[in-house]
């Protein structure tokens, strides 16, 4: 349906209307968090207002107005959307379309399995244009060109809540946002109806004489003005209300988005764990063997394959069954991460592939770029994917010989030996350790005793280890034998056996659950250590990074230092047989974060919390939560609610008969508009009571008029009564009304434009 608008009603709605819809492509800004999304925002606003007046001007049907649309989208798209595939950076071309029409079918799926934020990443971007677009284009029509103009608040609504739904699990500025695109729909609101009652009044005084006519809309026009203000004071009061309480409670750590329900694209648990290989590097296949070739870092580096902080007592595993645990996740990497705020030395390395194979990438530090080359590049480019809670980096195709990329990263400032002693635990996340063996905890208290400070036992574990240990790979043939494994039992026999012999797999993860058991979340890092551009098979190392309170993550080598391995004592060939620790099968992963704690902590001397009480305090807790969003939403109409109830007291309460007898009229006239009524302007009570059509209303205006002209003071009696009548007649007016129908008449904002809402201010 089309209707006549004029250019006041076009610009003014247009102008709320863009409002709203700016706010909620705001939304958008943690998704992308890229120059290229302001422009995007700016382009598809201004081609979707001129799709829409187009299709007002020319009366457009809904097809011809789809078809325009389209053709826009695919006009603008290449260029705001595939920014990469612009010819001249305005022009599209073909690839460029091609992306952006499949962008328009797998954008959203890809959006979710990416890390965040994405930039102008592929078409990445096309998702935001087509919910922009398309937002403003209904918007704007349903506006213009409906019975309905009030339906055109709901587009910008479904944009803000689609654009949260695809966003990152931590909130950003959500309340204010959300606060500020009330308030614009609630006025816009406020404006629509305006507009709908001012144009019904004129149609009914069309047949008025022109002298009443121009008067009546003077003073129509002015107490709707006073509507629309009192309307931004109430909206403004329950806004700060809400914002005041959303900020005076502490923050939400994460919120249930798309994202944490998207099965992982890479799951690090259906591979093998890498540190289960360990001694196939030690092979006199592989030992010698190239393995890739790096450039642009000092001798000495430690070359990153993966980080291990999963440990169930048979193998230390990458990650953990959870997306949203401790490990963090791994996604698709769209662009350069900004690691400005890292204190280290940059990086910039290249790395060719020669015998190396396996979806584990060779890194340096932390992540901030890479670029592949090659012929397989672009499916490379495609399969990579990134854990940056563990700063691990995999290609689930695998690596293959002859591949070949740079890497530029920050390699974050490490502390020195003797620093190592004064350092404190982090208050890094990291999975449970479930299994320890006691001859491990007995070792370490051999090694802590006597020392209180958390970095002090953790080099004197390091010491302990560093002297009583040995290196054996038990794979040469003057080697002494040395079992491969880290599973609780292979870690307990270190302790058990007459020397303490092995290698990196088992002295990593020995100093991993010592250090977790200081305190210092730890996790296991496999690699390699250059000796010179090549890197073979004998490089391969592993080590454990602890996290401190100064420093962040801290590498510290456990190994102990190569030495000649002393002949086992002939005459102590009965050994004593310890038992084994038992090693329970790896149970169902809890969903409990091991927060580490200095255990020395007054929080690990709490005692064990009643399981009956947490279960009490989730439920308060949630209930707590509810009420709380139940609260922030409910705010603008308690305001509305509270404003009326305080009205009515002061009419009520006022000093004189004669003006409790007043407001009881004003009182039944508000009543009147809020259940739909619309009075002649400036009508008489009479002219007002005949709209409801019954008796009692008739006898309400005479009473009223009777008692206001006559010169005198009423008894305080009959301004009882009279209140009494007004209360009737407005139970009469709920008659025949749903519930839905009587909220409605609590929460209108008819009766609070005009002089009423002055009434408010008074006393």
């Amino acid at each position: 349906m089309t209707r006549n608008v004029s250019p006041t009603f076009v610009v003014v709605t247009g102008a709320l209307l863009w409002a709203s819809i700016v706010l909620a492509s705001v939304a958008l800004w943690p998704i992308y968090r890229s120059q290229e999304l302001i422009t995007l925002i700016v382009v598809s606003i201004i081609a979707g207002t001129i799709v829409a007046l187009i299709a007002l001007w020319r009366k457009w049907s809904f097809f011809a107005t789809a078809a325009a649309t389209i053709l826009v989208f695919l006009i603008v798209g290449v260029p705001v959307a595939v920014p990469s595939e612009a010819q001249f950076s305005v022009l599209p071309s073909y690839s460029g379309l091609v992306d952006l029409v499949f962008g328009v079918a797998l954008g959203w799926k890809q959006l979710l399995t990416i890390s965040l934020p994405v930039g102008s990443y592929q078409a990445l971007l096309v998702p935001a244009l087509v919910l922009v677009l398309l937002t403003t284009v209904i918007s704007l029509g349903i506006a213009f060109r409906t019975s309905i103009p009030e339906l055109s608040v709901l587009p910008p609504i479904v944009a803000f809540v689609t654009a949260i739904a695809f966003g990152p699990t931590y909130p950003d500025q959500p309340v204010s946002l959300a606060v500020a695109l009330l308030i614009v729909v609630a006025l816009t609101l406020v404006w629509l109806r305006w507009r709908r009652r001012r144009d019904t009044v004129n149609a009914l005084e069309a047949a008025m004489d022109t002298a009443g006519v121009a008067r009546r809309k003077r003073e129509f026009g002015f107490a709707g003005a006073r509507t629309v203000i009192s309307a931004v004071v109430i909206l403004a009061i329950a806004a700060g209300a809400a914002i005041g309480v959303a900020n005076a409670l502490p923050p939400v750590n994460d919120r249930s988005v798309l994202r944490t329900t998207i099965v992982e694209p890479f799951d690090p648990r259906d591979y093998v764990s890498p540190l289960s290989g360990y001694r196939r590097y030690w092979q006199p296949s592989t030992a010698n063997s190239v393995l890739f070739e790096v450039s642009g870092v000092p001798l000495g580096t430690r070359v990153r394959l993966a980080t291990l902080d999963s440990y169930d007592g048979v193998v230390y595993a990458v990650g953990s069954g959870r997306a949203s645990s401790e490990s963090g996740s791994f996604a698709r990497v769209p662009s350069r991460f900004d690691q400005s705020g890292v204190n280290g030395v940059p990086i910039a390395m290249a790395i060719t592939i020669a015998d190396y194979s396996g979806v584990w990438l060779p890194t340096v530090g932390l992540f901030e770029e890479i670029g592949f080359s090659g012929e397989r590049a672009a499916a490379l480019r495609d399969s990579f994917y990134y854990n940056k809670v563990s700063g691990t980096a995999a290609v689930t195709g695998g690596l293959e010989a002859g591949d070949s990329y740079t890497f530029e990263g920050v390699v974050p400032a490490q502390p020195s030996a003797e620093e190592l002693s004064s350092l404190t635990p982090g208050t890094a996340e990291v999975p449970p350790i479930r299994v320890s063996p006691d001859e491990l905890t007995e070792k370490l208290d051999d090694y802590v005793r006597g020392l209180t400070e958390p970095g002090e036992r953790l080099a004197a574990m390091l010491r302990g280890l560093a002297a009583d240990g040995y290196v054996s790979h038990g794979v040469g043939v003057d080697e002494p034998a040395s079992r491969s494994g880290h599973s609780a039992d292979r870690v307990a026999e270190l302790f058990t056996a007459p020397r303490m012999i092995g290698d990196g797999e088992q002295y990593s993860v020995t100093a991993s659950i010592m250090a977790n058991e200081l305190g210092f979340p730890a996790r296991v890092v496999l690699g390699f250590v250059t000796s010179d551009q090549q890197i073979r098979g004998a490089d391969v190392s592993a080590w454990i990074e602890v996290n401190t309170a100064e420093y962040g993550w801290v590498t510290v080598d456990p190994n102990p230092p190569l030495r000649d391995i002393p002949e086992e004592d002939p005459d102590d060939t009965a050994q004593v047989a310890r038992p084994q620790t038992i090693v329970q099968p790896p149970e169902i992963e809890s969903d409990t974060i091991n927060r580490q704690s200095n255990p020395d902590s007054e929080q690990a001397l709490q005692p064990g919390i009643d399981p009956v009480l947490q279960a009490v305090l989730a439920v308060l807790r949630t209930a707590g939560w509810v009420l709380l969003v139940l609260l922030v939403l409910s705010a603008p109409f308690l305001v509305i609610v509270a404003a009326k109830m305080r009205r009515r007291m002061l009419r009520r309460r006022a000093d004189s008969s004669l003006e409790q007898i007043s407001g009881g009229w004003q009182e039944f006239e508000d009543s009147i508009l809020d259940h739909g009524y619309s009075p002649v302007p400036s009508g008489t009570r009479t002219e007002v009571a005949s709209i409801v059509q019954s008796p009692a209303a008739h006898d309400l205006a005479v009473f009223a008029d009777r008692a206001i002209f006559s010169g005198g003071n009423p008894e305080s009696v009959e301004a009882d009564a009279f209140w009494m009548n007004v209360i009737e007649l407005e139970n009469q007016l709920h008659t025949g009304l749903s519930r839905w129908e009587r909220f409605k008449t609590k929460i209108s904002l008819r009766s609070l434009g005009g002089y009423s809402v002055t009434s408010l201010f008074k006393r």
